[in-house]
């Protein structure tokens, strides 16, 4: 079995798996060579760029709280009229420097496009033509990411997970449905009070279960 849920890092071991020219081998292959991301690292980092590329297009891409960037590089290979990704974490991983580099040896047109920021989300400058990522954003770190994108006008895209009843809100839900889903559900509607269309998915539940994907468009 080769799940894609598995917490087990991909190497070059892998590479086999991965043969075809499809972009999703293609960054696999790059993720192998790198040998320092977890299998579920690049299952949900692919289903949640690909899908927030259908319809958020352009702009500067600002994966925050994103690791080793892989997001923030997938977006710009699915939308190259993306002029850069800034990856911003508090703790940027020592490898992604690894990642970034086994990244750029197939596809070069990335080469200074893409800057790791170590940072917190609340310190980073963001604009109304951004489009703003973040993937597993854990518990009230996603409210601030929306917070933050809500005050700029910014585009957004968020993966929530280690939902909190301590720190996130779930309303007046948390009586009639799961509380994850009650703080999910009414993240979607303050967003769209705040004048945003908003646009609920799913990505795989055998990737991870903490998989609602929530999009945002300033009216």
């Amino acid at each position: 079995m080769f799940a894609p849920s598995s917490k087990n890092r991909l190497t070059a071991h892998d590479l086999g798996r991965f043969p075809t020219d499809s972009l999703f081998d293609g960054i696999a292959r790059a993720v192998c060579r790198a040998g320092c991301l977890p299998r579920k690292e690049l299952y949900e980092a692919w289903e949640v760029a690909r899908r927030t590329r259908r319809h958020l297009r352009g702009g500067r891409v600002v994966d925050l709280g994103g690791g080793h960037g892989l997001v923030g590089h997938l977006m710009l290979l699915l939308d190259d009229s993306s002029p850069s990704a800034l990856v911003a974490d508090p703790a940027v991983p020592a490898s992604a420097a690894t990642l970034h580099a086994a990244i750029l040896e197939d596809w070069p047109r990335l080469e200074g496009r893409v800057a790791y920021h170590a940072a917190s989300i609340e310190d980073v400058a963001l604009g109304s033509t951004d489009v703003i990522v973040s993937c597993h954003a854990c518990g009230a770190l996603t409210d601030q990411v929306l917070a933050r994108a809500a005050a700029a006008r910014a585009r957004v895209s968020v993966l929530p997970c280690c939902h909190d009843a301590e720190t996130c809100d779930p309303g007046p839900l948390g009586g009639w449905m799961d509380l994850a889903l009650a703080i999910d559900t009414m993240r979607a509607v303050r967003l769209e009070e705040q004048g945003y269309d908003v646009r609920t998915q799913m990505i795989p539940a055998d990737i991870t279960p903490k998989n609602r994907l929530l999009i945002g468009t300033p009216r």
